[in-house]
C-alpha cells in the first residue's frame, strides 16, 4: 500500500477516536499485565468489573502468592478460562518475586518468558506502562487491518503486527494500536460494521463487499414479482 494511502488511513481514523486509550483500568505494570492476562477471549469490559475488587485486594506479587489457588480461582470466576489464568497469575508473580524483585520487567524479551504473557500482552505493557512504541495484535486489529488492506487476509498475526510496523511511523505505533482497536470495537464490528456511514468505504475491501452485496438483495426485494 502506498504512503499516501496509509496516512489516509491513519488521519481518518484518528478524526474519529482521537481519544483512543487502552481501556483495561490499572494504576500501574504488575495491575496491566494481569488485567491483558485475564482480558484474553474475554471483554475488557468485564475484565474491569472483576479488577475493581481484584486490585483492591491484591496490591503486590505476593498477595497474589499468599492465598490458596481455589481462592484466587473465586475471586477471577466471572473470566474465562479463569483457572488457567489464576494459575499463570500466580506463578508469573513467584517469578517476579523470585527474579525480578517483585517488579514488572521492561524488556520485551523478558516479558514474553512470563506464564500466560504473549507477544500481544508484552507490547500492550512495554507500550502503556513503559512508553516503548509498540503494536499489539488482538482481534480488532487484525480485522481492521485485513479489510483495510493494510496486511493479507490469511496473514498470521505476527505478519500483521510486521506490516503494520513497517507501514506506520513508528512514533505513532502505540496510538495507533488503540485507534485501531476503537474503530474495530465501535465501528468496524465483526459481525455488523457501519459500512453505510464509513469514511474509509473506498479503500475497504470487506466494506466494498458488503455494500455490493446490499445492493444486489435491495434490487432483488424491489423487483416486480412474477405471479404463476
Amino acid at each position: 500500500m502506498k504512503i499516501a494511502d496509509v496516512r489516509h488511513i491513519l488521519d481518518t481514523i484518528g478524526g474519529m477516536f482521537p481519544d483512543a486509550h487502552c481501556e483495561l483500568n490499572h494504576s500501574n505494570a504488575i495491575e496491566l499485565t494481569i488485567a491483558v492476562l485475564l482480558s484474553a477471549q474475554c471483554t475488557d469490559a468485564t475484565v474491569n468489573k472483576v479488577t475493581v475488587d481484584l486490585f483492591q485486594k491484591y496490591k503486590t506479587p505476593l498477595d497474589y502468592i499468599s492465598v490458596p489457588l481455589e481462592e484466587l480461582e473465586g475471586d477471577i470466576r466471572r473470566i474465562g478460562l479463569y483457572r488457567n489464568k489464576a494459575k499463570h497469575i500466580q506463578s508469573l508473580c513467584s517469578i517476579l518475586i523470585e527474579q525480578y524483585g517483585g517488579e514488572i520487567p521492561q524488556a520485551h524479551d523478558l516479558l514474553i518468558t512470563l506464564p500466560g504473557v504473549g507477544r500481544k500482552t508484552a507490547n500492550v505493557v512495554v507500550s502503556n506502562a513503559f512508553g516503548v512504541p509498540a503494536i499489539a495484535v488482538d482481534t480488532h486489529v487484525e480485522r481492521v487491518a485485513k479489510r483495510l488492506g493494510l496486511s493479507g487476509w490469511k496473514d498470521s498475526v505476527l505478519i500483521v503486527e510486521k506490516k503494520l510496523m513497517k507501514a506506520v511511523p513508528r512514533d505513532e505505533w502505540t496510538l495507533t494500536h488503540h485507534r485501531l482497536i476503537f474503530f474495530g470495537r465501535y465501528h468496524c464490528k465483526a459481525q455488523n460494521p457501519k459500512c453505510q456511514v464509513c469514511p474509509l468505504l473506498d479503500v475497504c475491501r470487506e466494506g466494498k463487499k458488503r455494500m455490493k452485496t446490499s445492493l444486489i438483495r435491495k434490487d432483488n426485494d424491489q423487483a416486480p414479482k412474477v405471479k404463476n
